[in-house]
């Protein structure tokens, strides 16, 4: 929603907390769903362990929160105020996570068979979102680390090829921050697609925080992107699912991005995940620049303590940026190499749950991320390091590790056979993984988390990528997709 020039802008406000207040003050009694009216009916056990408030938010959206007409305009004034604190011109709320929301943008910009320019780097909504509208991908090329075996976003010059080649392309979607915190150079790949008339959306689901400290990368709607797609939940303190997406320009219709939006969305959204956005907002507009600056501070010397262990390596902004790899750098995701301890990111994060219940954020087959947050302090960071340090004391137990075999970046690319609609739709059958080799791919073959498909519906499975997945799992990667997480068995499409 657009900030109305008649609203007057206070960030002390928190229209969904002060609704909720209201409808509890006023002892409304409620003969609609949910259910449990108010925590009345829920079980005990239930509320033992959530607490009544969790059912006190739980209330209709209109019709509870608001009146059925929504004539309190109590969401919109929150999306108004969300848009004000990050200087984006709409905002919307969606309560199914940024999954649903990068899928409204990208219909928003592309239809069915229509071309837009992907990172092949992109999260597995992204890939839903392709099966899904029948949006034909033009893949660009993530900067590939080869040394680190690793993907940054793609470069401008990148997406200025691949619209020299597909000049029917609707617009662009880039992913920045990645996961592993490493930034595109939003401004010139905006640049490149506003040159042609094109949207630039960005899946920004890591950067919730980046509006808010001068010191932190360029947040996509400053850098000129025309939609960007936000998670509250990961870098921010909403609740799980809470996901916002902004819009600026002209490019995209507002109305238009609402109603994708609405085809994709449900029609009982959580008032509890409005309460945390509108709420985090708050915090933010008051307090961001002070909470930020903290959590800033105690990544750097977790960052230099972690460094000084033995064994263990922090990626930093001289690992990750430079000529052909990444445009910037977010040090509160702090990756840590686990190389020189002779085991695998997926041997340590399992040590680390086990023996010190620290859970790491991802874990490859060489990396952990530990994210800082404005949550954090000296208690949990000394709790962190306390458990690193127990790793590398422990290393020669988790040696030696199974070895994952990832191939240089040339083999990791996939011939894309066809779209991912008709492949995942398609006549389909199931073959033994020795047998996939040449087959065009069913299913999304996806090492989660992160959550970026090493394969993905509609691409023909090689070799080395086969081999890379076989000795990943084997070596301890998760790949919840497969209809055969083992990967025994493969679905792909049946031939003619």
């Amino acid at each position: 929603m657009a900030v109305d020039q008649d609203d007057h802008v206070d960030h002390h406000e928190a229209p969904v907390l002060d609704a909720l207040v209201r409808y509890r003050e006023s002892k409304e009694l409620s003969f609609t769903p949910p259910g449990h009216k108010q925590a009345r009916g829920a079980d005990p056990r239930v509320r033992e362990v959530l607490g009544d408030a969790v059912f006190y938010g739980d209330l209709l959206a209109s019709g509870g929160l608001d009146d059925r007409r929504t004539t309190g305009r109590v969401l919109e004034r929150a999306e108004a105020l969300m848009a004000d604190a990050v200087r984006a011109e709409h905002t919307f709320f969606s309560t199914c996570g940024s999954s649903l929301s990068v899928k409204a943008a990208m219909l928003a910009v592309a239809g069915p068979y229509e071309k837009l320019l992907v990172g092949r780097d992109a999260h597995k909504s992204v890939v839903s979102g392709l099966i899904i509208s029948g949006v034909r991908p033009v893949w660009t090329d993530p900067s590939w680390d080869d040394q680190r075996h690793l993907a940054h976003p793609p470069s401008a010059a990148e997406f200025e090829r691949a619209f020299d080649e597909h000049p029917d392309a609707m617009g662009a979607l880039v992913t920045s921050p990645t996961p592993y915190g490493s930034c595109a150079d939003l401004r010139a790949i905006a640049e490149v697609c506003h040159r042609r008339g094109r949207p630039l959306i960005v899946d920004e689901a890591w950067g919730a925080h980046l509006p808010f400290h001068p010191e932190l990368p360029s947040w996509a709607m400053d850098a000129g992107a025309d939609v960007c797609v936000t998670s509250i939940h990961k870098m921010g303190s909403g609740l799980e699912q809470g996901s916002v997406f902004h819009l600026q320009g002209d490019l995209v219709d507002p109305a238009v991005l609402a109603s994708r939006a609405d085809l994709l969305g449900t029609t009982s959204p959580s008032v509890l995940l409005y309460a945390g956005m509108d709420g985090w907002r708050r915090q933010m507009a008051l307090d961001g620049h002070r909470l930020l600056s903290h959590a800033l501070d105690l990544a750097a010397e977790a960052r230099a303590a972690i460094e000084d262990i033995e064994g263990l390596h922090v990626n930093d902004r001289e690992d990750f940026c430079g000529p052909g790899l990444a445009a910037g750098f977010d040090p509160l995701p702090v990756v840590i190499d686990v190389q020189g301890l002779g085991t695998t990111g997926y041997r340590a994060a399992d040590w680390l749950r086990e023996h010190h219940h620290i859970d790491a954020h991802l874990a490859d087959h060489r990396r952990i991320s530990s994210q800082i947050t404005h949550a954090d302090d000296a208690e949990t960071t000394d709790a962190l390091l306390t458990a690193l340090r127990g790793l590398a004391d422990h290393a020669p137990r988790l040696r030696p590790a199974p070895v994952v075999d990832v191939p240089p970046s040339s083999e990791l690319r996939l011939e894309q056979a066809c779209l991912p609609r008709d492949a995942f739709f398609g006549p389909i059958e199931t073959v033994p993984l020795a047998e996939a080799e040449g087959r065009v791919v069913a299913e999304m073959l996806t090492p989660y988390p992160p959550g970026i498909p090493a394969a993905l519906p509609g691409e023909r499975l090689t070799a080395p990528v086969l081999r890379y997945l076989e000795t990943g799992v084997a070596g301890g990667m998760h790949v919840p997709d497969a209809m055969d997480p083992t990967l025994r068995t493969v679905r792909v499409r049946k031939e003619d």
